[in-house]
């Protein structure tokens, strides 16, 4: 005779991961999101940079930086017992955005990091989000060398939707990470259930 299924098995079957995509323009700190908020070791696809790599990538602001994301940075975050975030980072050079409509199919929602000296590398990653009609939040990464913005100040700069979140973090810090992530999941939500509203009505 069959047993019945535990409480702890209905738990599980109940839980729910969502996909969300960590984006923005090159050196931004894709990578070091992904990497302090994930409770797994997170998978890089890091390549050196090279010197024709030089020739057609900006490294006017980061100049210390020394490799770069070729395809993705994915990890995993536990929110609640029952919801899962998988975490896509998106490679930041024009060069790699075809792998962008890969990575963004099914995706809940998307995290625009934005680094204030370079606010205008961030327009790609919103204009791409938005015609897509995918739910992003805009985080700014406050680097200790940048001038500070406040969350209004880069929402005008950046011309974003009415509604669009701006949330000031440290991506280095997990706690910071996490809050943007939370931030993102409970805009996201609100957005699609709002459309399956107006589908209905």
């Amino acid at each position: 005779m069959a047993s019945e299924p535990s409480e702890e098995t209905n738990a599980d079957n109940s839980a729910l991961a969502l996909k969300i995509l960590v984006a923005g323009g090159f050196g931004v700190g894709k990578t070091t999101l992904v990497g302090a908020v994930s409770e797994i070791r997170p998978l890089r696809t890091e390549e050196l940079l090279s010197e024709l790599g030089q020739n057609v990538d900006d490294t006017g602001a980061v100049e210390r930086k020394t490799t770069t994301t070729v395809a993705m940075d994915f990890g995993r975050i536990t929110i609640r017992s029952d919801l899962s975030l998988y975490l896509f980072g998106t490679p930041g050079q024009d060069r790699f955005w075809f792998l962008w409509d890969e990575l963004s199919q099914g995706a809940l929602g998307a995290v625009v990091l934005a680094d204030t000296r370079r606010l205008e590398d961030s327009f790609p990653a919103v204009d791409y989000f938005e015609h897509r009609h995918i739910p992003f939040v805009v985080a700014v990464n406050c680097f200790t060398n940048a001038r500070s913005y406040g969350a209004l100040e880069v929402s005008r700069a950046l011309d974003l939707d009415r509604g669009t979140p701006v949330v000031l973090c440290d991506a280095r810090d997990r706690d910071s990470g996490k809050e943007v992530l939370i931030r993102l999941v409970e805009y996201a939500g609100r957005m699609h259930t709002a459309r399956l509203l107006d589908s209905v009505g």
